[in-house]
């Protein structure tokens, strides 16, 4: 038999207790499941619309079809060359853009571009400027399978190999300027030579470009700031606020071209492994320097005393992280954000028109521009940078 109750107040004081523990559960599960539909409701935030892929790429073409109708403003420099780096990084971009155009249109203005060139890189005999325009007619070659193509850049670059140079990369003692003694050059050359060596399967390609990106880099690359010098005259030169003068487009241009490298290099290279243990290096700095308004500034360490955003660089180094990204190479949860800030701070500097602006001019080391300066290789930089945000958002 139960036990009856003492009396009627201790049946009240018993069921009133009852009800508070009832309604003390009832408030912590509620408060669980609106802290859990929080949390569903932040993982499923919309996001920027400059991070669909339909904007990426409608933006792209924005950029290309401005700055193919819009000479580059330093084409004086070089005797109106369409042959020269500024171009060729360009074209390396609108070919990025022709992969995921879905018309032949960009490819057609890039074989239209080949022909009236000849098909011919600059004419300097070993200067890694002139050899930047032959990315572009490589990966053509590779699409259409066209001798004409392919020759004379094959040309050049094996009369380089039959005559191979040992001038030193100080700047001071530099002689035919035929070595990769500037940072930037590390662009221009080695993402051609490695595309030779894939057209042609010819590993000697591959193996002059590694033993001169890796002269260099023991030369130029700080191994405790993990950035590179642009030449050897910054090796003493300080910034205004005491540090070391490290250039963004510079350096810009030498993780471009660790990505262009390693995007075309077996992966049982004997040496691969250093190219990505430098681009893990260096990706990390850069990350660590990308400034409140997401962009990089001309001085990587004294962006105070360059305040404006700078493009060139930046789109580089966004196009190297997503690429880093996309290939498993770097991690996607730390870099995500980095390189989604950056891509909409890039894209928020494209004019209605098409118009890529903040790019610094031509020169070797940072210096201050105008928004509204352009050039043509920071319209080859979005590019590059959007083909990539295009694959690490679809």
């Amino acid at each position: 038999m139960s036990p009856r109750p003492i009396n009627g107040r201790q049946s009240l004081s018993q069921s009133r207790f009852e009800f508070m523990k009832n309604l003390a559960l009832l408030t912590l599960i509620a408060f669980t499941f609106s802290a859990c539909a929080q949390e569903k409701a932040a993982l499923n935030v919309v996001p920027a619309k400059e991070l669909s892929p339909s904007f990426i790429l409608d933006s792209m073409k924005k950029v290309a079809d401005w700055q193919l109708t819009n000479a580059s403003p330093s084409n004086g420099q070089y005797n109106n060359r369409e042959d020269s780096w500024t171009y060729g990084a360009f074209y390396a971009g609108v070919m990025a853009l022709d992969s995921i155009a879905g018309t032949p249109k960009y490819h057609d203005a890039m074989v239209a571009t080949g022909k009236k060139l000849n098909w011919k890189p600059g004419p300097k005999a070993y200067h890694a400027d002139d050899q930047c325009v032959g990315q572009m007619y490589l990966e053509l070659y590779m699409k259409d399978h066209d001798s004409a193509m392919l020759g004379p850049i094959k040309a050049k670059l094996d009369n380089i190999l039959e005559h191979p140079s040992s001038d030193d990369l100080d700047f001071s003692k530099k002689g035919k300027m035929d070595r990769y003694w500037w940072c930037d050059s590390l662009f221009m050359g080695p993402p051609t030579w490695v595309r030779l060596y894939k057209a042609t399967g010819e590993k000697k390609y591959l193996d002059f470009m590694d033993k001169e990106w890796w002269a260099a880099s023991d030369f130029l690359y700080d191994k405790e700031e993990h950035l590179y010098f642009r030449d050897s005259r910054y090796f003493t030169q300080k910034e205004a606020n005491g540090k070391k003068i490290f250039w963004s487009r510079g350096n810009g241009w030498v993780m471009g071209g660790l990505a262009r490298v390693l995007e075309m290099m077996p992966a049982d290279y004997p040496s691969r492994s250093r190219y990505e243990t430098q681009f893990k290096e260096m990706a990390e700095k850069i990350a660590s320097l990308q400034q409140p308004d997401g962009l990089w500034h001309a001085s990587l360490l004294d962006p105070a005393s360059y305040p404006l955003k700078e493009t060139s660089g930046s789109g580089f180094y966004i196009f190297a992280l997503a690429w880093g990204i996309n290939h498993g190479l770097l991690d996607r949860a730390k870099y995500e954000p980095v390189v989604t800030k950056g891509w909409i701070a890039l894209a928020g500097c494209v004019t209605p028109e098409g118009k890529l602006g903040y790019v610094q001019q031509v020169g070797a080391d940072p210096k201050s521009f105008k928004p509204g300066d352009f050039e043509v290789y920071g319209a080859g930089a979005f590019l590059l940078a959007g083909k990539e945000m295009f694959g690490l958002v679809k």
